[in-house]
């Protein structure tokens, strides 16, 4: 059973996101509001629902960002049983490729 996040207080904090006008904007909120690891774990969960829907296998999200097999399960069962917000996002930025990576660049935080 999920817990109702849908408060007041996540209203708000949704309001102030969607305030945000540019990436510049966005790393300045979230430097201020996130720990590092914090926004590293948000960023790695991203990155390995994309490698899913690119349908790479765990071994290769394992070895690309450091996500361990739990992590890489949780994104999975997201995608598959969510609500598809990764796929609403995903879609409303298409041309963002994996080459925008730089090589090696391994995003760790599990």
């Amino acid at each position: 059973m999920s817990k109702n996040i849908r408060t007041h207080a996540v209203d708000y904090l949704f309001e102030a996101i969607l305030s945000l006008k540019s990436q510049e904007e966005c790393y300045t909120f979230f430097e201020d509001i996130c720990t590092v690891n914090e926004l590293l774990s948000l960023s790695q969960r991203f990155e390995v629902a994309r490698m899913l829907r690119d349908h790479k296998t765990y071994l290769e999200i394992a070895e690309k960002t450091g996500a361990s097999t739990a992590t890489i399960s949780r994104v999975n069962r997201s995608l598959n049983y969510g609500k598809d917000g990764y796929d609403m996002v995903f879609s409303r930025i298409s041309d963002y490729k994996e080459d925008e990576f730089s090589e090696g660049e391994e995003i760790k935080n599990d």
